[in-house]
């Protein structure tokens, strides 16, 4: 199918320049340890992401649930692992539970409870939901508390970095969750090198309270350079190997 060949030619060029990018990053900072590539595959089909496996990616990125539910049923490939990274609503979060290994968006302690209880409800029922759900999916949801690092930009959600560590003990004490690090968006018309180092300073400051909450998801398209220089572990990169985003009807 020419088009089917056409599209892995552009995935495979796009990934090939994403990876040539995050190496000299690292190579700029001296880093040896390699961020984990987060392809962010909102509003483009099922098809792009069996591509995307197809030539090596593992980790693949979401922010609407109904959009990644439909597309982690469709595609029964256990070695995916689904990333949530949009605002969840509580409601959603049965559904996310249910193909998802971790949510990068977790903002605030009600948010934390609900996802406790759903992942406790999943547990509950493992044997029916092994049979019936796609892929392999975690013990443990792994939870990113989710900082904002703007005050002027409350639109985009997160916690205020006040009351991050307050999320993250919340989240920590869960029997069915796992305290992952932190998340940020670098804020618009800001610089996001001064962002990163903010949300390096907070998750410093986690770390010395829990010693195994290390990731760090920040840096897309954009402003990954800078946030491999600033530690990031977890990066979440759309556009760049996608394309432009398809029309949203």
């Amino acid at each position: 199918m020419p088009d089917s060949m056409g599209r892995h030619a552009e995935l495979e060029a796009n990934l090939r320049r994403v990876n040539k990018r995050i190496d000299d990053a690292m190579a700029a900072c001296g880093r040896t340890d390699r961020p984990n590539l987060i392809v962010v595959t909102k509003f483009f089909p099922p098809g792009d992401v069996v591509l995307l496996s197809k030539l090596g990616v593992r980790d693949v990125g979401e922010n609407r649930d109904q959009e990644a539910a439909a597309k982690a049923r469709e595609i029964p490939d256990s070695e995916l692992r689904w990333h949530f990274i949009g605002q969840l609503q509580s409601n959603k979060v049965r559904s996310v539970v249910s193909y998802a290994h971790s949510v990068h968006s977790v903002d605030r302690n009600s948010l934390a409870i609900a996802l406790e209880k759903a992942m406790a409800r999943h547990s509950e029922h493992s044997d029916l939901v092994k049979e019936e759900s796609t892929g392999n999916r975690p013990a443990l949801l792994d939870c990113f508390v989710q900082v904002n690092l703007s005050a002027e930009d409350a639109g985009r959600g997160g916690a205020q970095p006040s009351h991050a560590l307050e999320v993250a003990a919340r989240i920590h004490d869960a029997g069915h969750l796992h305290l992952a690090g932190v998340m940020a968006v670098a804020p618009l018309g800001g610089d996001p090198r001064d962002a990163f180092n903010r949300l390096a300073d907070i998750s410093s400051e986690l770390v010395s309270r829990y010693p195994a909450a290390n990731s760090i998801s920040a840096g897309m398209s954009g402003d990954l350079e800078h946030a491999i220089a600033a530690g990031a572990t977890h990066l979440r990169v759309g556009s760049d190997v996608l394309g432009a985003r398809p029309p949203v009807g």
